[in-house]
């Protein structure tokens, strides 16, 4: 496997949040919506993880680390976008990932298994696509088998095109050289006169370069974040992966629905968690704990054998044994 980069596009404003703070910054299992996207860009082991920044740089700037940053200053589209990493990935040879600051629920394999598969093909851009059952509104993707003909917007797709039930979820890998050739060639025509990634792949095509399409095992991974219903959906799925995680290693958790766990929380083997349980970031719960209902923990390190309910503790070490009486709210 070649060298491998990751460009995370995270510069604009998100004004459907009708938020203060730009929407890569609101928060799903104690992580910014942009990190959830950076810890899975390590998982897939890339090379290069560069984050493309705009609405509010100073403050993203804030929240991320590891990560090589650059400024996109007037928000262009995602073609503009991706251009300005031109001289970060100046001499560098290899397949690039392009995705978005706003989709937090991929995988880390995910990554890698689609850029393993953009290798195998020998392609020079592989979408990530979706089956969704009802697919209206999304690009349909045209193929024919491993070979993708084209993408059609559903505004500009026949009968028998919109009755494809793959989408484009906007995620790509490209062959580097090719992407950089290529967003050359893009142009503003369009209503918002804005430089448009997608725009590279007819002029790919048309050129004779193959461009292919992998298949998301998964399609809820491509969910993107634009408005609170749906980082509440996103926030959701989080928590019934979390709460598997922890059950599969061995956590009895009673009513998964209405359990929180944040990133970044250990907990032993069987531990019992009641309803209605907030495990925030930073906890450290031991073995043979009973855990709720009706508690809040927020970096708190819980020895093994603790018993509590309707309890809060926020910062605080809890020693091995102890029985927490009831309201008890225990604070650093």
């Amino acid at each position: 496997m070649g060298k491998t980069a990751a460009v995370i596009l995270a510069a604009g404003e998100g004004s459907r949040m009708l938020s203060k703070k730009a929407k890569v910054l609101h928060r799903l299992a104690g992580l910014e919506l942009v990190n959830h996207v950076v810890r899975s860009v390590r998982e897939a082991a890339f090379d290069r993880t560069i984050v493309v920044i705009g609405y509010q740089g100073d403050k993203v700037r804030q929240a991320l680390s590891g990560v090589e940053l650059v400024e996109q200053k007037e928000q262009r589209g995602t073609g503009h976008a991706v251009n300005q990493c031109r001289e970060a990935l100046k001499g560098f040879s290899g397949n690039v990932l392009v995705t978005y600051g706003d989709t937090p629920l991929f995988r880390g394999e995910t990554f890698a298994n689609a850029l393993k598969y953009h290798e195998e093909q020998g392609a020079a851009a592989t979408i990530v696509t979706a089956i969704f059952d009802d697919p209206t509104g999304y690009g349909r993707v045209i193929r024919d088998g491993d070979r993708v003909l084209g993408v059609k917007e559903h505004k500009d797709a026949s009968p028998d095109e919109l009755a494809v039930t793959e989408i484009n979820t906007g995620t790509y890998c490209f062959r580097s050289e090719l992407l950089f050739e290529y967003l050359t060639k893009i142009t503003p025509d369009n209503a918002q006169t804005e430089y448009y990634l997608p725009d590279v792949l007819p002029l790919l095509l048309k050129a004779g370069h193959k461009v292919a399409g992998y298949v998301l095992a998964d399609p809820k991974e491509s969910m993107g974040i634009n408005d609170r219903s749906q980082l509440a959906e996103a926030e959701a799925v989080l928590r019934d992966r979390l709460c598997r995680k922890w059950m599969d290693r061995g956590v009895t958790i009673i009513d998964p629905a209405t359990t929180w766990i944040e990133h970044d929380c250990t907990i032993g083997e069987d531990t019992v968690i009641y309803p209605n349980t907030y495990i925030q970031q930073g906890t450290e719960i031991g073995s043979d704990c009973i855990i709720g209902p009706n508690c809040r923990l927020s970096g708190a390190k819980i020895g093994d054998g603790v018993v509590m309910e309707n309890t809060i503790v926020v910062g605080r070490h809890v020693d091995a044994g102890s029985h927490i009486a009831p309201f008890t709210f225990l604070t650093s």
